[in-house]
Order: structure tokens, then sequence, then C-alpha cells
């Protein structure tokens, strides 16, 4: 029986109450301005006394989107003591030993209810809010699991919710490849790479991909470029805008270099690289022409389109002087 025939109960995953989930240093300064520097975030109730006491605040406070940051795993995979032994994710496993194995995020929202303090130390929750029932997309067939994470301080007031929700799937076959039980094992899947969105903040740029070009999007009111695309202009508000043609030069800002979990269709290891382009806004993009063990910031980077699938066209950056 096909895993799109067969009846999976899932329900023994639902609900449930894991955690807590604790982190391994309170709120600290040191933390918080590697944040606020890597991200470019120049809010001074992140760094001044002065300013988040002006703000309402006892003292300075750390930037909401850092959430995560305070509670994740070691490198290792360890947890800090006090923290719960359980994976929240337990129903991820089950569903890869029944042979889902491919995993992509699909979303992730985050609601603030209040700021972290300095000294804070924050843990949180998990629940396994919602399974769906099996789906057919185009990657290949299987369940959207969504996880809810609450986030408390130590006075176990709730600091913030988070809902990530993944795609755990089961490739689709290859055309004329032979199905299990039938002249040997299956293959899996040739996987396409998922098509970005196109909407009416977006398509400027991705039509720009379509002609070799980079567009960067520009606030009508204060001539502030931003990116990722977005309605409003965040210093000045303005909903008018244009955009400009970057030149494609920059130098390479930070990187991850990326190992598990495998997703197709993608090559592993895989140069995911943040790159600051000359007229001063930064974007995500694949870095090539250079080997992940000579990789280093500062290098100098030239934008490139290459059509990763027939018909599909991407940005990447190539070092200047790699291969």
């Amino acid at each position: 029986m096909s895993k799109v025939e067969a009846h999976i109960d899932l329900s023994a995953y639902l609900g449930g109450d894991r955690g807590p989930y604790t982190s391994w240093d309170p709120v600290n300064r040191p933390m918080i301005r590697h944040w606020c520097e890597a991200m470019g975030d120049d809010n001074p109730i992140y760094r001044d006394d002065a300013a988040a006491r002006e703000a309402g605040f006892d003292g300075i406070v750390a930037p909401p989107t850092m959430l995560q940051a305070w509670t994740m795993r070691g490198i290792r995979e360890q947890r800090p003591p006090g923290s719960d032994a359980r994976d929240p994710f337990e129903v991820l496993t089950a569903l890869e030993n029944m042979g889902y194995k491919a995993v992509v995020a699909v979303n992730c929202e985050q609601e603030y209810l209040r700021y972290p303090g300095e000294g804070d130390r924050l843990y949180y929750r998990s629940t396994i809010e919602s399974i769906s029932e099996q789906k057919r997309t185009a990657l290949g067939v299987g369940f959207f699991v969504t996880e809810l994470s609450t986030y408390f301080n130590q006075r176990d007031e709730a600091v913030a919710t988070m809902r990530f929700r993944v795609f755990k799937f089961a490739p689709h076959e290859r055309p004329g490849a032979a199905p299990s039980g039938e002249g040997g094992p299956s293959r899996p899947a040739a996987v396409t790479r998922m098509r970005p969105v196109r909407n009416r903040d977006t398509a400027f740029f991705w039509e720009g991909v379509d002609a070799g070009e980079l567009r960067i999007q520009r606030c009508q009111g204060c001539q502030t470029l931003r990116h990722p695309p977005a309605p409003a202009c965040p210093e000045c508000q303005s909903l008018d805008w244009d955009h400009i043609r970057a030149s494609g030069r920059g130098v390479l800002y930070s990187f991850v270099t990326m190992h598990y979990p495998e997703i197709p269709p993608f090559d592993y290891p895989n140069l995911i690289a943040l790159v600051e382009l000359e007229e001063g806004t930064r974007l995500v993009s694949n870095l090539v022409g250079v080997s992940r063990r000579d990789v280093r910031i500062g290098m100098p980077v030239q934008l490139e389109f290459s059509e990763v699938e027939p018909g599909f066209r991407l940005h990447r950056f190539r070092v200047l002087g790699g291969d």
C-alpha cells in the first residue's frame, strides 16, 4: 500500500506539554551587541540605559527577534541544565521512521508580548498544535506539523509565542522509476526547487532576475534603499517606492555552511552568504567559486545569474579571484 493510500494516525503526538527548555545564559549585553551588529539594528534601547529608561524600561532590553537565540541547543545538540530531555518535535522522528525522510521549513510566526530585559532568564514550553492530514504537494507527499512554543522569563511571565511549521514528506518518485517491490527498491524522486512567491511587493525583484538585473527597492520619500522588499519604508513610513539597478558588486558580510538536514534539491555542503552590496543593502544568496574551507568575511564578490533548472534563473555571488 502506498503512503498516499495508507491511513496514518498521528493523534498521539498532538497537544501535550513539554518543557521547560531553558537558556544557557541570562539576557546579556555582549550577545545583544553581536546580534544588533549582525542585523544592522541601531535602536538605542538595546545598548543605552538612558535611552531605554526614557522609553519606559528599567534598563536596556533585547531585540524581540533574538527570541530563539537564548534557548537554542549547543553545537553538539546538548541542552542547558534543567531542560526537559524529551524532543519537542518527536513526531518528526516518527514520520521519518515511516518513510517521510525529507523536511522543509514552511513558515514561522512570532508574537511578542514583552521585551526581555537584561538579566532575564528565558525558557520555553512546547506543544504540537496541529498535524495536517496527508497532503500531496509539488515536493512530495507528507504532513504539515506546527509546533507552538511559549517563552517565559524567570518570573513565569509570558514573553512571546512562536509557531514553527514544517513539512515532513516523502519526495515524489521519478517518472519511470521502479515502484517499491517491483524490480527492486524505488529511487528517490527528482525534486525541483520551490518557485519564489511573486506579489505586488516582490514581483519587480524577480522580474529583474529574469532580465539579468539585481533590483533594490528605494523609498521615494527619503530615498532609503531596502531589502527584502516591503510595502512601507522603515525610516519614514512612506508607501511610495521605486527601485534601482544595483551594480552587483559587494563583500561577504557573513555566511553559514549548511550540512544538515539535507533538503532536496540542494547540493551539500551548501554555502549560504549574506552579501553587503556596495550600495549599502544586504541580501542572502548562494556563494560559489570558493571552497568552504577558504571562505573569509570581507571577501569581494560579484553577482551572477545561473539557470538552476530549465527555465528558472536565480542570482548568486562568485568570489572574485576564485574558480
